[in-house]
Order: structure tokens, then sequence, then C-alpha cells
């Protein structure tokens, strides 16, 4: 289901709330993933400590956050902004694809826990939607 122009706004008002906070949310989001879905871990299996406190975990989920700050910046062209981020984990990393979902879920647990009273059901929505797209735009050289 494509974005809407009130999700678009919604998506990018939680997300100027949220980009100032990339690596504290990242972290939280990767960290969680990791602990809720231990079969993820696999694929940070050369990191030393996979805790949230973790500064690997730190730094990885700066990273994620910062793909998806381009990817709000770039809302009409969400598969162009991810396009090498999609090759590098089709080719490169090759993470399953459904990976993706699962780390679109712990985000929105963290973006609700961080933000209660910005995270209405219609911000929920929009940014289900939203990492929906990016998700679908990652798997994008999968296909």
């Amino acid at each position: 289901m494509p974005l809407t122009d009130a999700d678009k706004k919604h998506v990018k008002s939680i997300w100027s709330k949220a980009s100032g906070k990339a690596e504290e949310l990242g972290a939280q989001a990767l960290g969680r993933m990791l602990d809720a879905f231990p079969n993820t871990k696999t694929y940070f299996s050369h990191y030393s400590d996979l805790s949230v406190e973790s500064g690997q975990v730190h730094v990885h989920g700066k990273k994620i956050f910062d793909a998806l700050t381009d990817a709000v910046n770039h809302i009409n062209d969400i598969t162009g902004a991810m396009s090498a981020l999609s090759t590098k984990h089709a080719h490169t990393l090759r993470v399953d694809p459904a990976n993706f979902k699962i780390l679109s879920h712990t985000i929105l647990v963290v973006l609700a826990l961080y933000f209660p009273a910005d995270f209405t059901p219609e911000v929920h929505l929009a940014c289900d939607k939203f990492l929906a797209e990016v998700s679908y735009a990652l798997a994008e050289k999968y296909r």
C-alpha cells in the first residue's frame, strides 16, 4: 500500500525526533532484534558482544537509523535511496530479507517506547507502511 501524503507527514514528523537519537534508538532496535530473534545473531557472529550496551551494536544501530533517515529524506524514491544497501545485503552480506521485517517490528517498538505521546495509531500505521516500503526496497536485489 503506497504512502499517502498524510503518511509521509507522520513519518517525517516522528523521524525528526528519532534521527537526533540515531545511535541510541538504533542500538535499542538492533539489540531487541538480536535478543528476541536469536536466529538473527548469525549475521553478527563476528561481534564480540551482542548486547544493547555493545559498542558494535551501537555503531551498527546508528548505521541502520542513518540509512532510514536517508530513506525519509528520499521518501518519494525509497527504492533508489536503498539501492546500494540492497545490493550489499543481497550479494555481499547475504542477509535473509525476512529479517528486514523483523527489524522493522523492533524499530516500531522502540519508537513507541521513546515517543509514546507522538506514536498515535495514525503515526504507527504510517511508520509501519514506511518500514514495509523500506524492507521491500532492501529486498529489491534479491529478485
